[in-house]
């Protein structure tokens, strides 16, 4: 039990219906007057709980709720991730799902319970915040706030990172989220590159008749591409078919693309539609009507701005001239479709800081960082 002027903050831990309801209605409420806030779809929210969730198959967790005079105040979440213990044995746990009000007693109320609790789990430091794990959405926010979030990265209040850092906690890694427009004029020295190689390197469109094996070839070159990655967590098969099967509905086949060297996949990426430009106006809400205006707005208007999340180039060819030609290739072959189909602008994030390689492909196309993510640590 936490105090802040006259008011004890309680902790409870959440398990029940109605708990988790207040749990998911909180953001509603500490967002009401951010513009920039996009409610996420309930549906969404509580899939990510329900017991269906592949990650839950190697994860403990357990989540809390702030409560003060009976009303919700704070939430946060606190994961052991087994995949990435088994990955980088270091006894990190993480902390996620943080909303709080602006009191520095409800973080520290917040923050304290779940590194107790991953202490008592056998952890030896906390990193967070992750919604729900690193192949999420990874980091707080520190810097972007006036512009609202795309599908699947995180928004938050500018008083979060002084709340984290005042309970001990350490800046460790910083994201970014660069800005691109889909009809940049590419660079005269990367089509030079991409006409050498034309020969030898084809890239596709994902072919729906063959969606497990483009998932399967995708995740491997992902998980081949990306072991040496800070933070690196092996993307699981169910998890990985069940994603790409889900996102197939929302989006043209032409948005995933892989680069193939002499018949042999070497690269691929992903861009999404906006989803959040989609939902923005729902409330989180799909009924009524909320499942037309979605299906209109994917399939007949489709969204004018769009992510990509996930590409990736395998290892071997990382460190020689191949390695940002194949990158380039698959990028503007994706753009390519955005473009055709009305897509004005293009997030391409989150990269890590210190990935200067990437970093220096974007920027050479046009990019400009306008989003930071930051992930803290703790020692327990």
């Amino acid at each position: 039990m936490a105090t802040t002027g006259d008011s004890a903050i309680g902790l409870e831990v959440v398990t029940e219906r109605a708990q988790w309801s207040r749990f998911l209605a909180l953001p509603h409420r500490l967002y009401a007057d951010d513009p920039a806030w996009v409610p996420p779809l309930d549906v969404q929210e509580r899939a990510r709980f329900s017991p269906g969730n592949h990650f839950f198959d190697h994860a403990r967790w357990r989540a809390w709720l702030a409560v003060r005079d009976g009303v919700p105040v704070g939430r946060i979440t606190a994961q052991i991730d087994e995949m990435h213990l088994r990955q980088h044995g270091d006894g990190v746990g993480y902390f996620g799902m943080l909303e709080a009000e602006d009191d520095p007693a409800i973080f520290a109320a917040l923050l304290n319970t779940a590194a107790d609790w991953l202490r008592t789990e056998g952890m030896r430091a906390v990193r967070g915040p992750l919604n729900l794990h690193v192949n999420e959405e990874v980091g707080l926010l520190v810097e972007g706030f006036t512009t609202p979030p795309f599908v699947l990265m995180g928004h938050a209040r500018p008083y979060y990172g002084a709340a984290i850092e005042a309970q001990g906690y350490r800046g460790v890694k910083d994201l970014l989220a660069y800005h691109i427009r889909p009809d940049f004029e590419p660079p005269r020295v990367m089509t030079k590159l991409a006409e050498r190689v034309s020969d030898r390197v084809r890239v596709r469109a994902v072919r729906r008749k063959h969606l497990k094996e483009d998932a399967a070839i995708m995740l491997d070159v992902f998980n081949d591409a990306w072991r040496n990655n800070w933070g690196y967590v092996p993307l699981v098969p169910a998890e990985w078919e069940d994603t790409v099967l889900t996102l197939s509905k929302l989006m043209p086949a032409d948005y995933i693309q892989i680069a193939e060297y002499d018949g042999e996949p070497v690269a691929f990426i992903v861009a999404l539609p906006n989803l959040n430009e989609a939902i923005r106006d729902l409330g989180g809400k799909l009924l009524p009507f909320g499942w037309a205006k979605l299906l209109w707005r994917l399939k007949v208007r489709h969204p004018q701005t769009a992510r990509i999340p996930l590409m990736g180039v395998r290892q071997s060819f990382q460190h020689s001239r191949l390695g940002p030609t194949l990158a380039f290739m698959v990028i503007d072959a994706v753009r390519k479709q955005m473009h055709s189909r009305g897509v004005k602008n293009v997030e391409m994030g989150w990269i890590l800081e210190n990935n200067d390689g990437m970093r220096n492909i974007i920027e050479t196309i046009g990019g400009l960082a306008y989003k930071r993510y930051r992930l803290y640590e703790k020692e327990l």
